[in-house]
């Protein structure tokens, strides 16, 4: 980690909400019983990580002391040929009637120090998204310009929004393949939230509406459900995570072929980042999200495939949402 990273102060802002102060941070989902305001953010892979902060305040992301932009060349962990190959193994998967839809994905790379909190500012300047979110402790900083709720709770009554269908433009218009992709998943989710959520309360109120975005349009659905009785945060993480839009359907043999067939651990791309405070909640999917490890910054990118997936296409449908953001934080595809 760099020096700058290590000695910048903890903090958290999401939707014009911004935590300093931190108290403590915990592995364990059952810390969030305690009712105070805790940061969340999850591996694609189960790692659970928050962050409890003491003071709250409604303002814009405070200004950044760093210029240094992340420069240099991004390498993708996957080149093209392989990428296609692991579509067209996909396509063999279903073809076989072992699972319907997966969502597959692949990482970018680059070597900085730039610390992410520019970046950030950035994004929020020239990419701005509803879930857009940034969170700093110890090792950790993520940069996220998120668009997909994975979870918003109020009380007893919780939504998930899974996107599933991208464009680029609004003149464009979605496919068959794209409506049939999101109304899977919206069975997925309709599904896991069974596990929690009292029998009959689970309602689809909003199917396959477009929302536009900068540079891209997106085909989004809302699933809705009322809590059970008593049902803890560590039961919703077990029973929703991994998000259905980013794994597949039906979800296990979804997440046996990505383990199989991706080379590099998803980690904090893929999981679920945002805040908890008691019974109130925003959670988004982590996607269209830059993270440091170490030396270097990755960022991640996927699509979804179905047996009528053109594997070129997808191929380029990952570039065309990694493009954008990175030519906002610096550095060369």
């Amino acid at each position: 980690m760099n020096e700058a990273t290590q000695a910048a102060a903890p903090q958290f802002w999401m939707g014009g909400v911004l935590a300093r102060d931190l108290v403590e941070v915990s592995s364990d989902p059952g810390c969030l019983a305690d009712g105070d305001f805790w940061a969340i953010s999850t591996t694609y892979e189960g790692q659970f990580r928050a962050a409890r902060f003491e003071t709250l305040s409604n303002t814009n992301f405070p200004p950044v002391s760093t210029t240094a932009k992340v420069s240099g060349k991004w390498e993708s962990g996957t080149t093209e040929s392989e990428y296609i190959q692991y579509v067209e193994k996909i396509r063999e998967e279903i073809a076989s009637g072992g699972v319907y839809q997966v969502n597959a994905c692949r990482r970018l790379s680059i070597k900085s120090s730039a610390t992410l909190d520019l970046a950030f500012a950035n994004i929020l300047k020239s990419n701005p998204a509803p879930f857009a979110s940034y969170l700093r402790f110890g090792d950790m900083e993520i940069a996220s310009a998120s668009p997909e709720l994975f979870l918003t709770r109020d009380g007893d009554q919780i939504k998930t929004s899974p996107i599933k269908g991208t464009k680029r433009s609004v003149s464009e218009k979605f496919g068959n393949k794209d409506r049939a992709e999101n109304i899977m998943i919206v069975d997925l989710m309709r599904n896991d939230l069974g596990q929690i959520c009292i029998p009959g309360s689970i309602a689809v109120p909003d199917l396959l509406r477009d929302e536009d975005h900068p540079g891209l349009s997106h085909l989004v659905s809302d699933v809705t459900g009322q809590l059970r009785s008593g049902i803890t945060w560590a039961e919703i993480f077990i029973a929703l995570l991994p998000a259905g839009s980013i794994s597949g359907a039906p979800k296990s043999a979804a997440k046996r072929i990505i383990s199989e067939l991706e080379p590099t651990a998803r980690s904090t791309y893929c999981g679920v980042l945002g805040w908890v405070h008691g019974d109130q909640a925003v959670l988004s999917v982590a996607i269209r999200t830059f993270w440091r490890e170490s030396d270097f910054i990755h960022f991640g990118t996927g699509a979804g495939i179905t047996w009528s997936s053109d594997a070129r296409a997808e191929w380029e449908e990952t570039e065309l949402k990694a493009e954008r953001l990175i030519s906002i934080i610096g550095g060369e595809l």
